[in-house]
């Protein structure tokens, strides 16, 4: 298999990748970090131009993405939501072919899915799914070259999420099975990964003979898990909810208490921003702090592969 077959291809949904093309993704990721930090001239996309939209705040995906293009050699511009508010001002499919005819790729950051979706159908360009209120696919990437790095391999390993079944989780789901690492959710009652999600997940699974288990438990979750992974309660666009939530997810923080069954050598991961005291301690996450850092530094050098292979 050669990641040349990907040039043109969309970065949308994981599912769309087999699971060694996810792996190679993975190990260019990690190819890519060790050039970076000996100073080795990449150059890998000299001459190219990405477009990034962005419907909503950006620290890590924002940066990871403008700076690792440029590391490529890319030349990279920002179009922020009160600049052309998608679908809006001008139709997305007008709006897709605009910048198709400017541009070598682009990145959206959005709430609907269904706006990506309809944005890479009528762009000649390939499109990076940078987030949707459904998944977060570059994220689960850079997660598991984070666990790829820690631990060599993910065979035999066993990834636990507590807290809100929200689009991390949806994209958690789908990465852990493709990659054959068991994964377990601990989620309140009414706030589970979405069904279909879910679903599709566990046909990977049966592929890969890995296991999707649900609880509502965060206890029978991290059971045996090597990775412990946490996200905020409370997601943009939610913030009326957010007391609600935190009445709801009081029993769901990720603390010395809830990861005594785990492996002894666990690690645990936040895809940030964290709000210490609520989803995670205080405790734990400095704990832990060295492997979150560098699973939000991934995140540049996960992106610079996928842009590396499909802006080629």
């Amino acid at each position: 298999m050669s990641l040349k077959n990907l040039k043109g291809k969309n970065f949308i949904n994981l599912e769309d990748f087999t699971s060694d093309e996810i792996e190679e993704l993975i190990e260019l990721g990690i190819k890519l970090k060790k050039k970076t930090q000996n100073n080795k001239d990449l150059n890998l996309l000299k001459g190219k131009n990405l477009v990034m939209y962005f419907a909503k705040p950006s620290l890590r995906t924002r940066l990871s993405f403008e700076i690792g293009a440029k590391k490529l050699g890319a030349s990279a511009y920002v179009i922020k939501q009160d600049e052309i508010i998608l679908g809006k001002r001008e139709s997305i499919e007008d709006t897709a072919r605009v910048i198709s005819k400017y541009a070598d790729g682009i990145t959206i950051r959005t709430f609907a899915h269904s706006d990506v979706e309809l944005f890479a159908k009528y762009s000649s360009i390939p499109v990076v799914n940078a987030l949707t209120d459904l998944s977060h696919p570059c994220q689960i990437m850079a997660d598991l070259m984070t666990i790829k790095e820690k631990f060599k391999t993910f065979k035999g390993l066993k990834l636990a999420y507590i807290g809100d079944g929200n689009n991390v989780t949806n994209s958690l789901l789908k990465g852990c099975a493709l990659v054959g690492m068991d994964i377990a959710t601990g989620t309140p009652a009414g706030y589970e990964p979405n069904s279909n999600q879910i679903e599709i997940a566990k046909k990977i699974a049966q592929k890969t003979n890995s296991k999707v288990e649900i609880f509502e438990s965060p206890y029978e979750a991290v059971k045996d898990a090597s990775v412990i992974y946490g996200d905020v309660w409370t997601s943009m666009g939610q913030e009326a909810e957010a007391e609600q939530r935190k009445a709801i997810f009081t029993g769901y923080q990720i603390n010395e208490n809830l990861t005594k069954d785990a492996n002894k050598d666990h690690i645990v991961l936040h895809c940030l921003p964290a709000h210490k005291g609520e989803e995670i301690s205080y405790d734990t996450f400095e704990k832990n702090q060295e492997h979150i850092f560098n699973q939000a530094e991934n995140r540049m050098y996960a992106q610079m592969a996928i842009l590396a292979t499909i802006m080629a």
